[in-house]
């Protein structure tokens, strides 16, 4: 039922700019900042800033490795970062501010270790970037996640036009940030939350049919919310443990479109499919020959 995930830490001085980056890469599936390796318990940005505390200002990745391997994302992490500068990145300087690439589970260490080791053959000059397991990490402040989605002018010492996502570009802006960068829209502001026509739902990014209006029902939750898909294999499910949380997140198996979460409170004990209206384009019952989904015509018969 659930796809595995991999998750790996990586320190690239401030984590505004390297967050921001890495959520862009398709397979990256979530980000959060946070502050790792250091040696005092909850620690704050303001601690952290005074240098005493020993973290690092670091970037949690949750990816799909059958989309995105771990030397991809390696190869991704090196276009941004200066991995000759020690404890210090951009205008940033400071033990917090150090690079540094930290596993989660052993088996990605040979990938980290094997890409570290290339990179230094490659090079006259050392690299510094510190390379070992993960040893605790604090999620930061609320108002540091996703920082320069809610602050597109904040200060960034990454190049954020290296990624080429031309594919993307038919996608408003709320749609880009949900369906690529997992966000989620405000309750009750979605086009489809009070909305039930009859029709199908599909995939906002590559037209992808996920689901139709005979299970789609009013649950008061702000958000479309549907009994099931249409088709079982147009999505998958991945465990969500972000933001201090243990939900079940569903994305579209072809595009990997972030969608929303799934949750065990449906009608008479069905699902609740709760899905961001930006997720979806609505292709009407009378305009489904029109638009090449006329195999979906009986079903409103």
């Amino acid at each position: 039922m659930y796809k595995s995930q991999q998750i790996i830490y990586l320190a690239g001085g401030c984590f505004w700019g390297v967050e921001a980056y890495m959520s862009r890469l398709k397979g990256v599936n979530m980000t959060e900042v946070g502050y790792a390796n250091g040696k005092t318990h909850d620690p704050t940005y303001e601690s952290v800033c005074t240098g005493r505390t020993g973290h690092t200002e670091c970037v949690k990745l949750t990816y799909n490795p059958e989309i995105i391997s771990l030397e991809e994302i390696l190869e991704e992490f090196f276009k941004i970062i200066d991995p000759y500068s020690l404890n210090r990145q951009g205008a940033d300087a400071g033990t917090q501010y150090r690079t540094g690439i930290y596993w989660n589970e052993p088996s990605q260490r040979s990938a980290v270790i094997r890409f570290l080791n290339r990179k230094q053959k490659a090079s006259d000059k050392k690299i510094v970037v510190e390379a070992h397991e993960i040893h605790g990490f604090y999620i930061a402040e609320d108002y540091h996640q996703k920082y320069l989605e809610k602050n597109p002018q904040g200060y960034c010492h990454v190049d954020l036009n290296q990624i080429d996502d031309k594919e993307f570009d038919h996608l408003s802006s709320e749609e880009y940030q949900i369906t690529q960068l997992s966000l989620t829209e405000a309750p009750f502001t979605g086009k489809y939350d009070d909305f039930f026509e009859d029709g199908i739902y599909v995939d906002v990014v590559d037209g992808e049919v996920l689901f139709t209006s005979l299970d789609k029902y009013d649950s008061g939750c702000g958000w479309p919310a549907f009994t099931k898909p249409a088709n079982d294999d147009a999505i998958v499910k991945h465990r969500d443990f972000s933001y201090g949380m243990v939900r079940t997140e569903v994305r579209s198996k072809k595009a990997n479109s972030h969608l929303g979460h799934e949750f065990n409170d449906g009608p008479d004990g069905m699902k609740r499919y709760c899905i961001n209206s930006a997720a979806l384009r609505f292709v009407a019952k009378k305009d489904l020959e029109n638009e090449g989904y006329g195999e979906y015509v009986p079903l409103f018969d």
